[in-house]
């Protein structure tokens, strides 16, 4: 009995002992861990601000196979959030701002544990080095759990180099996996459409798109307007020297409609034309190809491309839709002049990658975005 007592005191002691070496460890932590990740700094920056992607690569998510996470409503850029619940426990991160292909700052609780997270994207010669750096305030818990395991530089460095590693994996399969087929001739047909018209640099035409898509349907809920299909955009010019276009970012309605003078979106009407057809299936960052593909089918066909504007692309299936890039199909159609009934005579094959450069035309001077 003397024996039990002794042993349990001396467990009470250790307990003690234990409690105020966790009590005196540092309650605040900072970690930061990079890594290069094979891919655009645009198509990484988009994969990870769309909150939809963290459980595809988040290695707490990707390890735990009872994880259950939710979105809220908006699930890209500031104001997104996602929560979870699985066998480590319970928490949400919510993005507070961002700077397109630049950084991320959200917060995160996980466990009662609060943090501050950054992320940054800078381009390298090997592709997009992202720094991932926390900051925060661990519970007593959380600080026992860290100092049975290494400490919170080991643990949480650890889950951010296996998620970098993860979101490596994922995006060289996501953004690299694409075709592209040319489908040849296709007679576009007439229709209605609301638009907004501004110039924008290249690169910023996928974050403008988004921007004014959403601008563009809410203003149709909220006039109770019938949307005709999938949006699409009008390249009136396509500057690629000066990285610059003239863009209508357009969604179709059923009929035409008057829209007050003074608006930025305008009612206008896609008039009916013929066009070489490509289908590009994959990441967004392709389309330069799928451009110069279907420029190299017009010439082997001795086709006569119609200058009236540069091309049109359609929405078919996008991010709004599907989350993975690999999937996504957008479908372009650069004008020609009609040349009878005759049917060209030569088909390109699909093919996966081209660096054709691309033909100079009319410089614009930017707008607001």
């Amino acid at each position: 009995m003397r024996i039990l007592k002794y042993l349990f005191l001396l467990l009470l002691l250790s307990l003690v002992a234990l409690s105020i070496f966790v009590a005196t460890q540092k309650g605040e932590f900072s970690v930061e861990r990079s890594r290069v990740i094979n891919s655009p700094k645009s198509a990484v920056f988009s994969y990870v601000n769309e909150t939809k992607n963290w459980a595809d690569w988040n290695s707490w998510a990707v390890e735990d196979s009872l994880i259950n996470v939710t979105h809220s409503k908006n699930t890209i850029g500031k104001g997104s959030l996602c929560s979870w619940e699985g066998k480590a426990g319970s928490g949400d991160l919510k993005t507070l701002y961002i700077k397109v292909n630049d950084s991320i700052f959200q917060t995160m609780n996980f466990n009662g544990n609060y943090s501050e997270v950054f992320m940054s994207f800078k381009d390298t010669l090997k592709g997009t080095k992202v720094t991932w750096k926390a900051m925060g305030k661990m519970s007593f818990m959380y600080k026992i759990m860290n100092t049975f395991n290494g400490g919170a530089q080991k643990v949480i460095g650890l889950m951010f180099e296996k998620s970098l590693t993860n979101l490596d994996r994922k995006l060289d399969y996501e953004i690299n996996t694409y075709s592209i087929k040319v489908n040849g001739l296709s007679n576009k047909l007439e229709n209605f459409y609301l638009e907004q018209t501004f110039t924008s640099e290249i690169s910023k035409i996928p974050k403008n798109s988004e921007i004014v898509i959403s601008k563009i349907t809410n203003f149709c809920k909220k006039n109770t307007i019938s949307i005709n299909g999938k949006p699409f955009i009008i390249y009136n010019t396509y500057d690629s020297d000066n990285k610059l276009a003239r863009i209508s970012i357009c969604i179709p309605i059923k009929e035409d409609i008057f829209i007050v003078e003074g608006s930025d979106i305008m009612s206008k009407k896609l008039k009916a034309f013929q066009a070489v057809k490509t289908t590009m299936t994959g990441d967004y960052t392709h389309s330069k190809a799928a451009l110069d593909k279907t420029k190299e089918y017009i010439k082997a066909n001795n086709l006569t491309k119609d200058f009236s504007f540069s091309h049109v692309e359609v929405f078919v299936l996008g991010k709004k839709e599907e989350k993975s890039p690999s999937k996504w199909i957008t479908e372009i159609y650069i004008p020609v002049k009609p040349k009878g009934t005759a049917k060209p005579s030569t088909v390109l094959p699909e093919i996966s990658k081209d660096n054709a450069q691309e033909t100079k035309s009319q410089k614009e001077i930017p707008s607001e975005f």
